[in-house]
């Protein structure tokens, strides 16, 4: 009997452990997959779209000036925030361009941690992306609403100032009628005694990007590279016009919070840097993965480093970040700069910022969009989700199925989740992603050293090392110091998450694989 225990036990360690087949997964692929569309050029663009977005346009505000903010020092932490994303951002290349398959970081993981982790990181990429997407939907709406306003005097009033349970989630909604001194009961509608808080704005964008996603990728690539021009001339706009409203002084103290506030600052920045890792969900689509996923990757990496640290350098010369500041500064940072210079065409200005905002913002609700549907199709076909989520659009060639879950998701999840919440928790997503991404490497140079690799990372063991370090150490010291609220509601949300994953895979993902090995088994026999 204890035997036949220790026997049981073993197989489920086995199981839980079985790595998969790279040959095979690449084979499979490459006879029948999603169509190869995207070059190097697609990649830089969809790269940059997706980096470039609400991290720049509305949470540097945050990382500048919150409780903890780093100040003029937010170069700095965007600095921080580069380096521990640049060592992630190599072992991403060497992976994509050795395994061109759709699903990124968990078809890495099951590669070499097995099927139990595999779902794990599987799981917690949803995190990452579905909730980022979430979080950039509510900042459309935010930045959406501050451009609308600006035409209070030729538009309705029930355009520009609609009720907040119609532009916003429930729990910010209850805050502000709250802070008005108005019973939320008599205000947001009910339905079977159920408060119903519907974000219009992010709801409509979401339909949007999941009409083109089903298309098809190239034409979310074209979209992507008009919205990643708007954004760009934009940004260039602001960063000249700014550089003669920069007072020096606003740059005294440098630090206000110390280091405390410039790793908290480069934490919560790590946020705008989110979306390099989203190209490597897309390897199985690029008409040649080995040479243009190195490019896209490390390209948008450089291209969005530059242009961020010029922004804060400018920004934080012209408000000044220690002490008070204004919220509209906090929620679009930009738009308030400019209209506080008082110049007449400083508000046309301004509303151009809006529109570059939403440009930004449009193009990271589509690449993290598609990268869901990616990581979702990858673990439909190793049976951790239904197989419906296979099916490919027979025109299009999309996985339309998924793609319009994602988004009738998404736009749910707009009306219970806010952006504070989701951005700490996407954070939480993409660094539990970027350590075993570094970890597998190691791994598999180990386990496979023969393997061809198109790219390598350099300095390999110390630079893996170096990026689990960085990530692991700003996800856990941001778990140490973060106050309020929000921090620790996103720190149990996260937990809670990984927990929630853990019960899926034993009650599904596990029984499934084990019913379709004994299919496989069966059929093998029989033949």
């Amino acid at each position: 009997m204890a035997e036949n225990k220790h026997l049981a036990l073993q197989d489920i360690l086995n199981s839980l452990f079985k790595r998969k087949n790279l040959d095979a997964a690449i084979a499979n692929a490459t006879k029948g997959g999603l169509q190869k569309t995207l070059g190097a050029w697609d990649l830089i663009l969809l790269g940059v779209g997706a980096i470039i977005g609400s991290g720049i346009f509305a949470i540097v505000g945050v990382a500048a000036a919150g409780d903890l903010g780093a100040g003029p020092a937010l170069v700095v932490s965007m600095i921080i925030a580069a380096i521990a994303c640049v060592f992630s951002a190599l072992c991403y290349t060497e992976f994509a361009t050795m395994i061109p398959v759709a699903g990124g970081a968990y078809m890495y993981t099951f590669a070499t941690l097995g099927e139990f982790m595999a779902w794990i990181v599987g799981w917690v990429l949803m995190l990452e992306y579905a909730i980022g997407f979430i979080a950039v939907a509510c900042a459309w709406t935010n930045h959406f609403m501050q451009f609308i306003r600006g035409f209070s005097d030729y538009l309705p009033a029930f355009v520009t100032n609609p009720p907040q349970w119609l532009i916003s989630d429930f729990r910010n909604s209850v805050n502000y009628y709250s802070s008005q001194g108005i019973d939320y009961h008599t205000v947001i509608p009910h339905l079977a005694n159920i408060p119903i808080c519907i974000n219009l704005p992010a709801i409509f964008m979401i339909a949007l990007t999941t009409l083109i996603l089903v298309k098809g990728t190239k034409d979310s690539a074209k979209m992507a590279g008009l919205m990643v021009f708007i954004k760009l001339a934009v940004i260039g706009l602001f960063v000249f016009l700014g550089a003669f409203f920069v007072r020096p002084e606003n740059w005294t103290p440098f630090a206000p919070n110390g280091m405390q506030g410039i790793f908290m600052g480069a934490f919560i920045i790590f946020f705008a840097y989110i979306g390099f890792d989203a190209l490597a969900t897309a390897a199985e689509e690029c008409k040649n993965p080995q040479k243009d996923l190195p490019i896209g990757i490390i390209g948008s990496l450089l291209i969005t480093t530059i242009v961020y640290t010029s922004v804060a350098l400018v920004l934080t010369g012209m408000q000044r970040t220690s002490g008070t500041v204004p919220v509209d500064f906090l929620q679009a940072p930009m738009a308030y700069c400019m209209a506080a210079t008082g110049k007449s065409w400083a508000t046309y200005t301004s509303y151009l910022i809006s529109i570059g905002s939403l440009a930004g913002l449009t193009s990271v609700l589509l690449v993290l969009q598609m990268a869901s549907t990616r990581v979702l199709y990858a673990m439909s076909r190793d049976n951790f989700l239904p197989k419906v989520f296979q099916k490919l659009h027979p025109k299009f060639n999309t996985p339309y199925i998924l793609t319009i879950t994602v988004g009738v998701l998404g736009a749910l999840g707009t009306m219970f989740l806010d952006l504070n919440v989701a951005a700490s928790l996407c954070n939480f997503g993409t660094f539990t992603s970027f350590i075993i991404v570094c970890v597998a490497v190691l791994i598999l140079r180990k386990l496979e050293p023969n393997r061809e690799r198109p790219f390598k990372v350099p300095f390999c063991p110390l630079f893996p090392i170096l990026g689990i370090l960085c990530c692991g150490g700003l996800m856990f010291f941001s778990m140490i110091v973060a106050k309020g609220e929000d921090a620790v509601l996103s720190t149990l949300l996260f937990v809670f998450w990984v927990l929630v994953g853990i019960i899926i895979y034993l009650c599904y993902g596990y029984r499934k694989n084990r019913l379709e090995e004994s299919k496989s088994q069966i059929s093998m026999e029989n033949n």
